[in-house]
């Protein structure tokens, strides 16, 4: 195994919940370390490597690091565990899974959503998986045995399924949103290491925090940098499997390349130079509209200060927020392709106002 995709998996194995994401910030660091110039860590753990600093112009390259998760919201005098909510986890997913759950001073601890056998179950009125009966078994037989496994209100829980390869064409796991857009701007940086690129411009690669309750980690990190461009990286759905509508989803497959996203947030003057970038380097990409906002980080950048050029690169990715989560490694190639072509090409002090 080379050493990229040893990261891949050392870092798409690593649980990150948001709020707890330093454990996988200081895997991304270590990685990108002989890449970049500097570091920028803020308060809440977003990590940012800087390429040539100092520069008049700066230039964003974002994903985020957390993943969905579980809070330990309720124990019982028997000794299960009823949660709530850390991020859009998935509780129709939950029984039968894994979980581990993350002790401030024991480790982790071992656990189960646990659920009653199908014969015991009346067909005419079965329960449908909830946040009022899903529940947590860690083979406790009391509150006190499970407080002293160190398991407490606030413990985090994340479902324990690691990465694999499918068809050896696509990566599947938990987490691939957004960490594979870590992995893809980390190798960005390699990449223009490696090929001893000379940029006119600070590039800032930034791993927010806390995307997943409300885009907070880019929110702040944002303020800090006032860049001029900002181009972030996130995951998008495919929409041929079973399911989808694509009068309403839009037409977007994994393997046909990253997908461009129009919409009020995504500075058309710095969507158009990507889209004609890609057509030139014959790089695939799609197109998709989001209405009112990405609902990703892009909208943090955009809106930020007195506004920055920001865009979304969207890697298509099945069965989102499951323990599935599947990305077509021709897409991830061409993102980082995208982004490298995007980097050499932007000139300094370039001005994407549409009026000036």
């Amino acid at each position: 195994m080379n050493k990229n995709t040893e990261f891949l998996y050392n870092y798409l194995n690593n649980a990150s919940p948001v709020g707890f994401e330093s454990t996988g910030q200081q895997i991304w660091l270590d990685y990108i370390k002989p890449y970049i110039d500097e570091t920028i860590i803020d308060v809440y753990g977003t990590a940012v490597g800087v390429i040539n600093p100092g520069m008049e112009y700066k230039v964003v390259i974002e994903a985020h690091s957390d993943e969905i998760s579980w809070f330990v919201n309720y124990i019982t005098d028997s000794g299960y565990i009823y949660v709530r909510r850390n991020g859009g986890s998935d509780h129709q997913i939950a029984p039968s899974m894994r979980v581990n759950l993350h002790t401030r001073n024991k480790g982790i601890v071992k656990g189960i959503f646990g659920w009653p056998a199908i014969r015991v179950r009346d067909a005419g009125k079965e329960e449908t998986p909830s946040l009022k009966n899903i529940f947590i078994d860690v083979g406790a037989s009391s509150k006190s045995e499970v407080e002293e496994m160190g398991i407490h209100v606030g413990t985090v829980a994340t479902f324990e399924d690691g990465l694999m390869e499918l068809n050896d064409k696509y990566y599947v796991g938990r987490a691939l949103d957004n960490r594979m857009g870590g992995y893809i701007i980390a190798e960005v940086a390699r990449r223009l290491k490696e090929n001893k690129k000379n940029l006119p411009f600070t590039l800032y690669i930034v791993n927010a925090v806390q995307e997943e309750i409300g885009l907070r980690g880019s929110e702040m990190i944002s303020r800090r940098l006032k860049p001029d461009v900002a181009i972030c990286c996130d995951v998008t759905h495919d929409t041929q499997s079973p399911m989808y509508d694509k009068k309403k989803d839009g037409d977007i497959s994994c393997g046909k390349g990253p997908t461009l996203s129009y919409g009020p947030a995504v500075q058309n003057n710095l969507l158009n130079m990507l889209i004609d970038l890609a057509e030139k380097r014959e790089i695939p990409i799609q197109r998709a509209a989001v209405s009112r906002s990405t609902g990703t980080d892009t909208d943090s950048f955009a809106y930020s200060a007195e506004g920055v050029a920001s865009a979304l690169i969207s890697l298509p990715q099945k069965y989102m927020h499951t323990t599935v989560e599947m990305c077509h490694k021709d897409d991830i190639k061409a993102c980082i392709d995208l982004y490298y072509e995007f980097l050499l090409e932007l000139k300094a002090g370039t001005d994407f106002r549409y009026i000036k």
